[in-house]
């Protein structure tokens, strides 16, 4: 049995063992109608079963505890051209250093041709071709393949990224919009790639599992009992990053900085008392209170960065529950779902997800998961 079960967990730090094939069509290119119109697949030990997000309420009861992510996503994508005419997509994954004559940060870039230190950049307006007079210059590429940029603003950069930025929305959504002949980025991404939450930060990825409440559904949660308390983790350009190694203990994980408030550890240790249960919305939310049990066995308030890693084998001490969308083949966020359910549930409940024509990814729908006791 002991070698049996030493197979099995090699196995599962197998990167290949996170695989699946998902029909491009499954890709949710837009968000539901409605922010709650969301399917939920309901996953615990007694079995899979299907229903809506607006009866999310239906699943929790008097005295659980629902935990949320309200950072906002800011407007880090922009696009500028070359003094040649070429065109640059930038991602701002930095906060703003404030330099001689404007402001230096850190982006990702994405062009057909490669850039030079010494390179002028002209902004584009949202209106797509049309150029703004906001001026940046290349100054040196890192050895993760970022850049280092200078932007010409005398002005404070968070009015420059609202006034030119956009909402940095997935490569897949843009590239399934690109596929389907549709308009890449909208008006309606501006209010449904947001969460209702929102609440100051800096992410540059929205917390997807937040975007499916509604005012009226939390409203109803707390009117049948249901506690609602907030953290603030601000999702960074790693949540992107698919593990790209064969093992999983070779991958290096990215920081992301958190902060908790007072609030919340008062939420929590009261819904401890009184024998609640613990629902993390969000994989962001999972990874910080985990992190605070690592830690100190405990939620403590404070601002925070952790690089955890939460993969089968860890013992999650901080939670009963969490809500959490349909996740990308080898990342990082499946195998956090999979420590947390079970492996072999969650390749359940994916296949079955497939096969009942679920919508996948950041506008895709949901699962409630209950950690397993098997």
């Amino acid at each position: 049995m002991a070698s049996t079960d030493g197979d099995r967990r090699a196995e599962l730090e197998r990167t290949d063992a996170y695989d699946f094939l998902l029909p491009e069509e499954l890709i949710a290119a837009e968000p539901a109608a409605e922010r709650t119109a969301s399917r939920l697949l309901l996953v615990g030990d007694s079995g899979i079963t299907h229903s809506h997000f607006w009866a999310l309420g239906e699943a929790l009861r008097a005295g659980d505890l629902l935990v949320v992510n309200d950072v906002s996503v800011c407007k880090a994508r922009l696009y500028a051209r070359k003094e040649s005419g070429g065109r640059v997509e930038l991602l701002v994954i930095s906060r703003p250093a404030r330099e001689e004559g404007g402001w230096g940060v850190e982006c990702m870039v994405r062009t057909r041709r490669g850039l030079e230190p010494g390179v002028r950049l002209q902004l584009e307006r949202l209106s797509a071709g049309t150029l703004s007079d906001q001026w940046l210059r290349v100054t040196k590429r890192n050895e993760s393949g970022t850049w280092n940029l200078s932007f010409e603003s005398e002005g404070e950069f968070a009015e420059l990224l609202s006034d030119l930025g956009q909402l940095p929305l997935p490569p897949y959504i843009v590239k399934r919009r690109r596929e389907m002949g549709m308009e890449e980025y909208g008006a309606r991404d501006e209010l449904r790639y947001q969460t209702i939450f929102a609440d100051g930060g800096a992410a540059v990825a929205a917390p997807t599992a937040g975007l499916h409440f509604s005012p009226e559904l939390i409203a109803s949660l707390r009117d049948n009992g249901v506690e609602v308390a907030s953290l603030k983790l601000e999702v960074g350009p790693g949540t992107f990053r698919p593990v790209q190694v064969e093992r999983l203990d070779e991958h290096e994980m990215h920081f992301e900085d958190y902060s908790i408030g007072p609030a919340l550890v008062e939420a929590y240790e009261r819904c401890r008392a009184r024998g609640g249960r613990v629902v993390a919305v969000g994989t962001t939310v999972v990874r910080s209170l985990e992190d605070q049990v690592k830690r100190f066995g405990a939620l403590r308030a404070g601002q925070y960065s952790t690089d955890i890693f939460l993969r089968p084998g860890h013992r999650f001490g901080s939670i009963d529950g969490m809500v959490t969308n349909f996740h990308l083949p080898k990342s990082t966020l499946l195998v956090l779902v999979s420590a947390f359910g079970g492996y072999a549930r969650m390749q359940e409940a994916y296949a079955l997800a497939i096969a009942q024509r679920y919508r996948f990814y950041s506008y895709g729908d949901a699962m409630l998961i209950w950690k397993s006791a098997l």
